[in-house]
């Protein structure tokens, strides 16, 4: 592809996949009772609206990265970004639970076509090492300020009342975006030429997506219901699956058949230490999101909308320290995102103490701004830490099993640390005793990241010679 003068329009553009496909992901979360209420559903049945959607957005992250390779990126961006649009609308008219969490997959696969787009082309329209780690970081940026404007506009709309359920409107905010998303990318984007000699996994799709899709509906409907055999048996199905996964896919590198995953990859030290540090961490940020919203609505009794404004403080200190941490990052190296996971460990330690029964509006305020900010310094680089050292051939695919890896990584965050607060409260425990338990599993999590941090390489350009 040419190299274009308006690179950076074009990025923008392609920024509106992870804003969308993100917002996504979180825009649910503060919705709950309104949906609860209005499908008649459960808490199982919650979850699984949530993790559903992450469970398609896995899946096929990489094979949406083949089809770019496969057809150009600029067509599969549009197609995934108009499948998106549709599959969207379907979740707004939605009349039962079972109806919304097989809409919320689909939607969840259609966002997994464009994402991978806007991070292949990166590598397009900046060769340039400092443009395209600049590039990577608006990336990072988007993605924390996409899961804070999810919270709050899953607070604001589920409140409106207008024709329909308010929560309908979560949904259906997503088309006139989409549609401004579609006309700009097709005037503005310039095509890549397709690779012919590029083919797709299908029975690695098929294998990966019955692993992640036993493990999830086990552990959710499972719990929900106590545990029965059939759930157990269910979880012995993933493991197997899994280990079916890995071999197949082990087979395909052997015989040149182009894998979903290209496991060589975890042979990069620093690749395998970074994904297992990503996974930690959005199994923190994204059930955090979670049990935090139903702390305030539930615990509290704050409404949805006074939620939602609670999560816009907590989003413009995300956004402040986002900015800040990039900067940080060229002159400091990975101290800046050790910095930030101690600070994000001191902010729970901080809620288990004051956030209560009788918490106030300034302690809310002060706590969450403090929570978001330490936020702010980790995730926007966590990108450029994990794929710093994967060769220039190997970023596409590296880029696509990042992004699985950590959307599974947000599925397995929800079905356990949101499990264990829906199950604590089952057994008769408050909103407060069970989210304070949850918290702890946070910061245990957040311990782990804070090792592999020590362990992981610095930046090249920041280490000492």
């Amino acid at each position: 592809m040419e190299q274009q003068s308006n690179k950076w329009l074009q990025h923008f553009i392609l920024l509106t996949a992870p804003l969308l496909t993100v917002i996504d992901v979180f825009i649910v979360n503060i919705a709950v009772p309104s949906i609860k209420q209005g499908l008649q559903s459960s808490d199982g049945q919650m979850e699984l609206i949530i993790v559903y959607y992450l469970l398609g957005f896995a899946s096929f992250q990489i094979t949406g990265s083949r089809a770019g390779d496969l057809f150009g990126r600029k067509k599969v961006f549009l197609w995934g970004m108009f499948f998106f649009v549709v599959t969207s609308c379907l979740c707004g008219l939605a009349t039962s639970a079972g109806m919304l969490i097989a809409a919320r997959f689909m939607q969840g696969v259609s966002g997994a076509f464009m994402m991978p787009q806007a991070l292949a082309y990166v590598q397009i329209l900046f060769p340039e090492p400092k443009e395209r780690t600049k590039a990577i970081g608006y990336i990072g940026i988007t993605l924390g300020i996409a899961s804070i404007l999810g919270q709050f506009l899953g607070g604001y709309l589920s409140g409106l009342h207008i024709l329909f359920d308010g929560w309908r409107f979560i949904f259906f905010i997503n088309l006139p975006i989409g549609i401004a998303a579609l006309f700009a990318a097709n005037k503005y984007l310039s095509p890549t030429h397709p690779n012919p000699g590029d083919k797709f996994d299908y029975s690695g799709v098929v294998l990966l997506t019955f692993a992640l899709g036993t493990f999830i509906y086990s552990l959710t409907e499972g719990r929900e219901k106590g545990f029965p055999l059939w759930s157990i048996l269910l979880l012995f199905l993933s493991f197997l699956l899994t280990i079916l996964f890995i071999r197949d896919q082990k087979r395909k590198l052997v015989h040149q058949k182009h894998p979903l995953m290209d496991l060589r990859l975890f042979s990069i030290k620093d690749f395998t230490i970074g994904v297992i540090l990503v996974a930690f961490y959005f199994m923190v940020h994204t059930s955090f999101l979670l049990i935090s919203t139903l702390y305030m609505q539930n615990g509290l009794k704050i409404s949805s909308y006074s939620t939602g404004l609670y999560f816009v403080v907590f989003g413009l200190s995300f956004t402040i320290s986002s900015f800040l941490s990039i900067r940080l990052v060229n002159t400091y190296g990975k101290k800046t995102i050790q910095a930030g996971a101690v600070l994000l460990i001191i902010c729970y330690l901080l809620q288990l103490n004051f956030f209560t029964s009788e918490t106030g509006k300034v302690t809310l305020i002060v706590l969450l701004s403090l929570t978001g900010f330490a936020g702010g310094l980790v995730l926007p680089s966590l990108i450029n830490l994990t794929l710093k050292n994967v060769p220039q051939q190997y970023v596409g695919i590296a880029s696509g099993m990042y992004n699985t890896l950590q959307q599974t990584a947000s599925s397995i965050g929800i079905c356990l640390v949101g499990g264990l607060f829906f199950t604590l409260i089952h057994h008769g425990q408050s909103v407060f005793s069970a989210f304070h338990t949850a918290l702890y599993a946070e910061i245990a999590c957040l311990v782990v990241v804070f090792i592999l941090l020590l362990i992981i390489e610095d930046f090249k350009n920041n280490r000492k010679s």
